[in-house]
């Protein structure tokens, strides 16, 4: 995976073929451009809803085995940060929740609906809307209106049948097994596709070694004694000989399977995985590290209060969500066993006035541990629904101070890991209190709160959640592009929100911080000078105090001051 992720793509088909274009005017009384049917690709592969459930096919084999041909549009939707493990994880669970087979309809729950849903857990932003509003375009005309009656009976014979036939268990199972046969042989195939282009990839770093060390070796003949005999007086025979000698390897080494150095192809693998692994970690490195607190609860003590604190007062299906989250958290299993309706457990227990204070604290404790894991980003989707988290989180100055404290950490710690970083940074919008409202915004008001608190430990974490807003790479994207957009534009969103921490960066060093928080708040400023690189600097003038006030503090804190000082005119 790249620094900037992995692309994901928007297919877009006409499934009229054009015709909806020529003649929609005349039989609908409205134009439409075409009738569209959408997959997303990432990661090699292509997926799409139908009555068929979700289907997934490497890429190019959906357009060669169907008479849609190639799409009509490609849209590029971003990059995203998750793990190709961590996304196959999701897209089951949606496979076997929201969008079974059985739950399709034709006008109400689509394969663009799919796209949609799949696109913001990837990307944090929808596909177009006027893909999504064609039904409803659809059927406000007057034989539109009748088309939707007729399609909607028919959809629902064919989703009534399908229900039927699930109720039978064995049909179940067959199913089960078919579609996981399916799977299993597209991870098969793409896995030996995989290992055998690092063993290429291997096999030819290792010639062009030898074809090296051959030239030097040649080079070094002919300035011998011996270079006059049959042996040495032939460099040609003996280069050719080298090029023999590789392609009897390569061949025996792709015809016996143990090939590698005697080695299993399962072993080979296991090699491949450990190396990528060490790659992936290296590049974890390579980036700016977030700071987090990996050692501010104990998860056991946090997760024991809890059940102390709830005992006797949650319904069967809470103490469900209950014991999901202690398989989580204590037996280390995934994610995977969080239930559709975990949010909503998690909701009561931040916002049910019936309970205690302690009993949110506890809660945020608990999910500042779960921050930490690599899968958290399939919790973190669950609250696009509702955006249970996030909404709470916006009242986070009405909030008592405990309940600030531990929901600061649970955010800080959210940037241990690249997916749930980036979905703090989404930039869709939904209304709550009569107020627009996206994930960024929400972090970046934590975030301000925070570090203009009172309560040292608050600060603390204000500040880390700063410097690691800072340094996200996407804050860094795109930058002369925005600058060409008009104020409000909501692609501009990270140039504000730039310039919104740096103005409480500089009401923050009015006070006389320790080291470690100028340091960080210091580094966040010089980043956001260059995010915003006019604004920024023009407050910092402005408002004051000069960053020079830090001089001397630090070698760490002075190098900081002097990218600050470079940007200012």
């Amino acid at each position: 995976m790249s620094e900037e992720g992995v692309p994901v793509l928007l297919y877009i088909y006409d499934l009229s073929k054009g015709l909806a274009d020529q003649i929609s005017t005349y039989i609908l009384g409205t134009h439409i451009e075409g009738v569209w049917h959408t997959s997303i690709v990432v990661f090699g592969q292509e997926y799409f809803f139908s009555q068929e459930g979700i289907n997934e096919y490497p890429l190019g084999v959906f357009q060669s085995k169907t008479v849609l041909g190639e799409p009509q549009k490609k849209l590029t939707l971003g990059h995203t940060q998750v793990p190709q493990s961590v996304f196959q994880d999701y897209i089951r669970g949606l496979g076997t929740s929201t969008f079974r087979g059985s739950e399709y309809h034709l006008l109400k729950h689509n394969c663009n609906s799919f796209s949609n849903e799949v696109s913001n857990f990837l990307v944090g932003v929808g596909i177009p809307s006027d893909i999504l509003q064609l039904p409803e375009i659809i059927q406000t005309t007057p034989i539109g209106a009748t088309i939707a009656s007729f399609l909607e009976h028919l959809t629902e014979g064919i989703t009534n049948f399908r229900r039927n036939r699930q109720e039978s268990p064995e049909f179940e199972q067959l199913n089960s097994a078919i579609e996981e046969a399916r799977r299993n042989s597209l991870a098969l195939e793409e896995r030996r596709n995989v290992l055998n282009e690092k063993l290429a990839r291997r096999e030819r770093k290792k010639n062009k070694k030898k074809r090296r060390e051959s030239k030097h070796r040649i080079s070094a003949d002919e300035l011998t004694p011996d270079s006059g005999s049959s042996e040495g007086s032939s460099p040609g025979r003996q280069r050719r000989r080298v090029r023999m000698a590789d392609s009897v390897e390569v061949i025996s080494g792709n015809g016996d399977d143990r090939g590698g150095g005697g080695k299993l192809p399962s072993e080979v693998a296991e090699e491949f995985e450990q190396e990528e692994k060490r790659e992936r970690e290296e590049k974890k490195k390579q980036r700016d590290p977030p700071v987090v607190f990996k050692n501010a609860v104990d998860v056991q003590e946090e997760f024991d209060a809890l059940v102390g604190l709830i005992d006797g007062k949650m319904t069967p299906e809470e103490m469900t969500s209950l014991e999901e989250l202690h398989q989580y958290m204590l037996e280390d299993e995934g994610s995977w066993a969080l239930g559709d309706g975990f949010l909503n457990f998690i909701g009561r227990l931040l916002n049910d006035k019936s309970l205690s204070e302690e009993a949110s604290v506890r809660t945020l404790n608990v999910l500042a541990c779960a921050a930490l894991k690599d899968d958290v980003i399939l919790l973190l989707h669950q609250d696009r629904r509702e955006h249970i988290l996030m909404n709470y989180a916006f009242d986070f100055d009405r909030l008592p101070l405990l309940q600030q404290k531990a929901l600061a950490l649970f955010m800080c710690n959210l940037f241990e890991n690249l997916s749930s970083s980036e979905w703090m940074l989404y930039i869709s919008e939904w209304q709550y209190c009569n107020q627009s409202i996206s994930n960024i915004r929400v972090t970046t008001k934590v975030a301000v709160n925070s570090l203009l608190a009172d309560d040292p430990e608050l600060r603390d974490r204000g500040s880390a959640i700063v410097h690691n807003l800072a340094c996200k790479e996407k804050m860094h994207q795109n930058k002369k592009l925005r600058r060409m957009l008009p104020a409000g534009a909501i692609s501009k969103v990270f140039d504000d929100v730039a310039v919104e921490l740096s103005m409480a960066l500089l009401q923050f060093f009015n006070n006389s911080p320790p080291e470690e928080q100028v340091f960080r708040t210091m580094k966040a400023l010089a980043r956001f000078c260059q995010i915003s690189s006019q604004d920024v600097p023009q407050l910092v003038q402005m408002i004051g105090p000069p960053p020079t006030k830090f001089s001397g503090m630090s070698p760490r804190v002075d190098e900081q001051i002097a990218l600050v000082t470079k940007k200012l005119r």
